[in-house]
């Protein structure tokens, strides 16, 4: 029949839906299915509606959803999870045996067990060909060994935010964009880098998600800076405000207050 249609596929450790081509038009989001991946045959679960092929635009070529999962292949997934589990640790024994500076984190079988995808941070580059041969005698199948920095490390591993959920990378974020310190400066937080960092050492990526909201908040403030003379003849120096009480803070010499936004708003502002 061929491919007629694309749908979107998740993963088991991936929050981000891939396409893949499939020729069963009336698939339904959480049905599981079968789809050959980067990293093999894999079990994984719809995640999108399924779109006519003719909608599809991209210049990346796409891999063919297999079928619709069958219990046997969903008894086969569960069982090979148990295997990685057993196949990591034998890794890391192999590991500090050849005294590599690497660390295993995760360990993947494909489906069919063709496959195991082995995943490690490490500081430098390492050199794993002797490695690979112990793997390879011990596993009997091709091995992929995988390296990922500290924020993939983040999202695979998972864990607790400071706000006591469940890692927004680990729950929902399919791609990790940059999170630059600016981000930080534009809500006026205390540049305290180990209290903005999360798990990964990388700051938090919660940053970005009031950016916005404070980008357009501020419109309504003075420039941090401003000057203005009061009615006490005294000038004082704008240097922070709260954009959600509306308040102002305002500096003069060893004194500072706080005075409301539409009160800052009718001083008389002096030119520097």
């Amino acid at each position: 029949m061929g491919i007629t249609h694309y749908v979107g596929i998740k993963f088991s450790n991936s929050g981000k839906a891939y396409f893949f081509g499939t020729e069963f038009p009336d698939l339904k989001i959480g049905q599981k299915v079968v789809a050959e991946s980067v990293r093999g045959m894999q079990l994984g679960e719809v995640a999108t509606e399924v779109y006519d092929i003719s909608k599809y635009k991209s210049d990346l070529e796409l891999k063919p959803m297999l079928r619709i999962a069958t219990e046997d292949d969903i008894i086969l997934h569960d069982e090979n999870i148990k295997r990685a589990k057993a196949a990591l640790i034998t890794a890391n024994k192999d590991i500090a045996e050849l005294g590599l500076e690497m660390r295993p984190i995760d360990a993947e079988f494909a489906l069919d067990g063709s496959k195991i995808t082995i995943t490690y941070v490490a500081d430098e580059r390492v050199d794993f060909r002797e490695l690979l041969k112990v793997l390879a005698s011990r596993f009997h199948c091709r091995i992929e060994l995988r390296q990922v920095g500290s924020r993939d490390k983040a999202k695979i591993v998972g864990g607790l935010g400071m706000c006591g959920l469940e890692l927004c990378c680990k729950q929902f974020l399919g791609q990790m964009e940059g999170i630059s310190i600016n981000l930080a400066k534009n809500q006026m937080l205390s540049l305290n880098i180990p209290k903005l960092s999360g798990h990964c050492g990388k700051l938090i990526c919660c940053l970005a998600y009031e950016d916005d909201a404070y980008t357009d908040l501020k419109k309504d403030f003075p420039p941090l800076g401003t000057l203005y003379e009061r009615d006490d003849g005294k000038i004082w120096k704008v240097t922070s405000y709260n954009v959600f009480s509306k308040h102002v803070k305002m500096v003069c010499e060893n004194d500072f207050e706080f005075v409301p936004l539409d009160v800052a708003k009718q001083m008389k502002r002096v030119r520097k």
